[in-house]
């Protein structure tokens, strides 16, 4: 057993590494964070979407976002898509789970705001949908995936490609490159106050 969490351990500990020797993937997290700072400036907000492990990330850097990280600081918008259930459910069972989220977004997307779409493949259907539905309505899309980005890397304005194909490794270098973001948005905003 031991072995095989030692396997783990240096799998996860490999892909951050190659984060951090990723010069592109850098810049890009980078311009995600100023993507994210010049929309709360303009009165903007952020919106994540994403399944399973996915939808807990969107939910956990979203509270991040709106509650505080680091600093003891005024809120900011932040919401994941899928924390109205009601909504969620009646929608995806009167017509289709795979538009269920586009038409969350239609309803509370602005121009200028900005869609955090997370999807290990990039290709899960309701997420990649969201995306469309947020770029048709001139929001921005950031988009977190693995190394192929799917869909997803075609539709956002920034794909974040983590440079793996497993999916629990994945899963976790987001909520690295999500608390990240969070906190340079929070630093961005508010150190100064």
């Amino acid at each position: 057993m031991t072995e095989q969490l030692s396997k783990r351990l240096q799998e996860a500990i490999e892909i951050k590494q190659a984060i951090l020797s990723d010069t592109k993937l850098l810049e890009q997290i980078g311009q995600a964070i100023d993507e994210l700072v010049f929309s709360y400036r303009h009165k903007g907000k952020a919106l994540f979407c994403g399944n399973g492990g996915s939808a807990a990330d969107a939910q956990h850097l979203a509270a991040e976002l709106s509650g505080k990280f680091y600093l003891d600081r005024p809120p900011i918008q932040a919401e994941a898509c899928h924390v109205n259930t009601s909504f969620l459910t009646a929608y995806s069972n009167d017509y289709d789970f795979e538009v269920a989220y586009a038409r969350y977004i239609e309803s509370v997307g602005r121009p200028g705001d900005v869609l955090i779409a997370i999807s290990t493949s990039g290709t899960s259907a309701n997420v990649v949908k969201a995306a469309q539905k947020a770029r048709e309505l001139g929001m921005r899309i950031i988009a977190l995936t693995g190394s192929g980005g799917g869909e997803l890397a075609s539709i956002a304005h920034i794909c974040l490609k983590v440079p793996s194909t497993n999916t629990p490794r994945i899963q976790e270098a987001h909520i690295l490159i999500g608390h990240l973001i969070c906190e340079q948005v929070e630093q961005a905003l508010f150190a100064k106050q």
